[in-house]
């Protein structure tokens, strides 16, 4: 039987390289989430404490995934929460690369042609390589392009292009605000929060 108090054996040392090659395999593991923070809260922010799962972050995020078949976007959903609002990415195949970044405008893929929708901030997520139409042509992304959402701080949500191996989603919102992506396999989906 091992004892249950560090007497003899192994040296502290020994034991701290252990846990921090156990914290980076765990690290390695499991979803990609994007949670890094902005800075310390003021006063007023502190009074509030955040749940578990919000958004924590407006840092934009860009992740490289090469040498694989385009996803295909099959439906785009979103949904208000207590504190946040999500935005759900249905995806055929594997997750792809993506990047989402804060612009000053939607502008359609391909053409360049601003997209005419008002907004406090505007949020733009490209998929790569990816698709939001089948082998003929037909659109699995149905409807569109501006699709009004009316929840808590997204208000609009834009399809901007399915265009040359990439598909471009805009959201829409009030003010911008703390996000955090997550990817989830068996369904295969990216999922987008964004604070209120």
């Amino acid at each position: 039987m091992r004892p249950s108090s560090p007497s003899g054996g192994r040296s502290s040392r020994t034991r701290v390289v252990a846990l921090l090659a156990c914290l980076a395999m765990l690290t390695a593991c499991g979803q990609a989430t994007q949670t890094a923070l902005t800075g310390t809260p003021s006063a007023t922010e502190s009074a509030v404490t955040p749940g578990p799962d919000a958004p924590t972050s407006t840092s934009e995020v860009d992740v490289e995934r090469e040498g694989m078949e385009p996803a295909v976007v099959t439906a785009v959903r979103y949904a208000a929460h207590q504190t946040y609002d999500r935005l759900v990415i249905d995806l055929e195949g594997d997750i792809p690369g993506y990047n989402v970044k804060w612009v000053d405008e939607f502008l359609q893929d391909g053409s360049g042609k601003p997209i005419d929708v008002r907004g406090g901030a505007y949020l733009q997520l490209t998929l790569f390589p990816a698709h939001a139409h089948d082998e003929d042509g037909r659109p699995t992304w149905k409807g569109g392009p501006i699709y009004p959402a009316d929840l808590g701080n997204l208000t609009e949500v834009v399809r901007t292009g399915d265009f040359e191996g990439r598909v471009g989603i805009g959201v829409v919102l009030a003010r911008q605000a703390a996000f955090q992506l997550r990817e989830q396999e068996e369904p295969t989906q990216l999922i987008l929060d964004v604070a209120h």
